[in-house]
Parts: structure tokens; sequence; C-alpha cells
């Protein structure tokens, strides 16, 4: 692996960590949401929240250009205002990669949290812990191995986006070019065969470790919560 390769894997794992660290707060408040909404505010929601998870990538990168690219009415308004930039740097490499694996995070946080017993919340209520509280102090523990894998799975999709992440942040060496770009620019070349072996065997290395963590933290999870939630009802 050549060090052009190499900045490649460090900038897909840096727009990984980003979308990790920003998607995970994002998810729980979404997967919340939908497991407490009802009817069409509920539909909503979910077919927002899973939109990206159906259309082609490169819709999805296109409508963010539209949106937040340079003549984007909200795109314009921030570098105008703010001097904020989104678009062809890594931030919107991050963006691109956010979008395209929120939904995937969110479906997790939301199946965790709906394994909570709802009992639990209600007896907190009973005891005087406003809703904020009740969720930080009692469902949020018990959701939180689902959550962690939400959050791993989403850390895997985001290192293998392509096609929102072209069109948004472009193909720029040292900058935007994650794996699956320097891949793809490596094909465009008559020895690209042989030269993207490095990357290609690096990309199935870091997805099949954060697969098999997130499947492990599936399967584990209904059993922490289990025994976390007898030990609370046990301590009180």
């Amino acid at each position: 692996m050549n060090a052009d390769d190499l900045e490649a894997v460090l900038l897909s794992l840096r727009v990984a960590a980003c979308v990790v660290v920003i998607g995970l707060p994002v998810s729980i408040a979404l997967g919340y949401a939908l497991v407490h909404s009802r009817g069409i505010v509920r539909w909503l929601l979910d077919t927002l929240v899973n939109l990206p998870l159906v259309l082609p990538p490169v819709v999805t990168g296109y409508v963010l250009l539209v949106l937040l690219g340079r003549h984007g009415w909200l795109g314009g308004w921030l570098e105008n205002t703010l001097g904020v930039r989104l678009v062809f740097n890594w931030q919107g490499a991050a963006l691109a990669a956010l979008v395209v694996s929120l939904p995937l995070m969110v479906r997790a946080v939301r199946t965790a949290i709906e394994l909570v017993d709802p009992r639990l919340e209600q007896a907190a209520r009973t005891l005087g812990a406003r809703p904020l509280d009740a969720f930080l102090s009692v469902v949020l523990p018990l959701a939180w191995p689902g959550v962690l894998a939400g959050a791993v799975l989403g850390f895997a999709r985001s290192l293998g986006e392509f096609g929102a992440t072209i069109l948004v942040a472009g193909n720029i060496q040292g900058e935007t070019r994650t794996i699956p770009l320097a891949v793809y620019t490596h094909m465009q070349q008559p020895d690209g065969l042989s030269a993207a072996w490095p990357l290609v065997g690096a990309s199935i290395a870091l997805c099949a470790l954060s697969l098999a963590a997130s499947q492990w933290l599936e399967r584990r999870g209904p059993r922490l919560a289990t025994a976390r939630a007898a030990r609370s009802t046990h301590e009180s």
C-alpha cells in the first residue's frame, strides 16, 4: 500500500468516526421519537429517515449538492453568513456518509429501545423522574448494546459510501478521496486491477470486523438488558 492509499484509508476512518460522533445522538433522538410517535407523524418521520436507504446514493448526493452547494439556499447562507462550506471538502464527505448511514443507525436504535420494557420507564416517572431523566437513567442504559450495534453498523456503512460522496465532495486526492473513491481511481488506470488490491483488502477487513462487532452486540444486547433490568429491580 502506497502513501496515497494509506491517506485514503485514514481519511475513511476519520469520516466514519465523524459519522458516529454526530450520528449517534441524532439516531438516538430519532429512534426514541419513532417509538413514541403515532399516526401521520410517525409515518412521515419514518419515511424521511428511511428515504436515503432506498434512494440511489447519487440521487441523495444530488439533493445534498443542490441544497448545500454555493448556490443552494442553505449552502449559500452558510457560506455567506458563517463562512462554512460543506461541499468539495472532507466535511462534505462526512455529511454524505452520515445521511446515507443514518437510516441503519436509527433502525438499530429503534429496535433496541422497543425491546426495553415500557413499564420500567413508567415506574421511573411514577417516582418523580422527568421524561428526559427517565430516558437517560432507565431506557438508554438498557438499550445501550443495541445503540452501540447501530453505531458500529453506521461506521461500517460509512466506510463503503461512494455515490453520494463523489457528488457532494468530489474525488480530490488528500482531501476527499476515501477508500471507495481511491479504488475507483485505480480502476481508471491501466494497472489499476492489481494496484487496487491493498485497498480492497483493507476495506473488506475493516467492514468485516465492524459487522462482526455489530452482530455480537445485537446478540448480546437482549441478554445484557435483561440482566441489567434484573439488577435494577433487585436493588430497588
